[in-house]
């Protein structure tokens, strides 16, 4: 079905939140102008207004920062019928043994849930404790975790589960094949540099529920 001027809004609109960004925020993130998917911008001159369309570079750069398919945008256009239901576990709860498999899939029983619009096979959400994040990410927050996502680079934000089971939520400051640098968004926390070797999984935050 093609997308209309309203959905086309609505999934950029969903693509922010799901960052944790405003429009301005994702248009600074895809390397835009600030203004770019305000929404003022969304319509133009007339009686009635003229709709005003983002472009299709200024989308395919959007897509690239984010990291998603063209499929995935147009499922954020798109209203579920019913909220799906990922598992949820308390970030200090998930260092215990017994919640993640070998492959970093949530199993075993303690888990909650919480809601998405839209899920996919082997996520889950985590709650954030801890004020490293903030203002970013505060207490009680909920961040949907992708172990698919698991090719990271510089700036992304993730889960980071070590080798003596430590998880936590970062920023990553830098990477290369023998060590990560992860970042707080609370300048209180100094960087942490972590062997490779000792990082058991990462995976990227694709959500944040505030």
């Amino acid at each position: 079905m093609p997308l209309s001027h309203a959905k086309i809004w609505k999934a950029v609109d969903n693509l922010a939140r799901r960052e944790g960004l405003s429009a301005s925020g994702l248009a600074i993130r895809a390397g835009l102008d600030s203004t770019s998917f305000n929404p003022s911008k969304r319509f133009g001159p007339g009686d009635p207004p003229r709709p005003r369309w983002p472009s299709t570079e200024s989308l395919t750069r959007v897509l690239e920062a984010t990291r998603i398919s063209l499929g995935d945008f147009a499922d954020l256009a798109e209203d579920a019928s019913a909220p799906a239901k990922l598992p949820l576990l308390g970030l200090a709860q998930a260092g215990a043994d017994g919640f993640f498999d070998d492959a970093g899939l949530p199993t075993g029983d303690g888990w909650e849930q919480t809601e998405l619009p839209r899920a996919a096979e082997g996520r889950f959400s985590l709650e954030i404790s801890g004020d490293s994040m903030v203002p970013l990410y505060r207490p009680g927050d909920r961040v949907i975790v992708d172990p698919a996502q698991s090719t990271v680079r510089k700036g992304d934000r993730v889960v980071v589960r070590t080798a003596d089971g430590e998880t936590m939520a970062k920023e990553i400051l830098a990477i290369n094949a023998r060590t990560v640098t992860l970042g707080s968004i609370n300048p209180a926390y100094p960087p942490r540099t972590v062997p490779r070797r000792q990082v058991a999984w990462m995976a990227r935050i694709l959500w944040v529920s505030q």
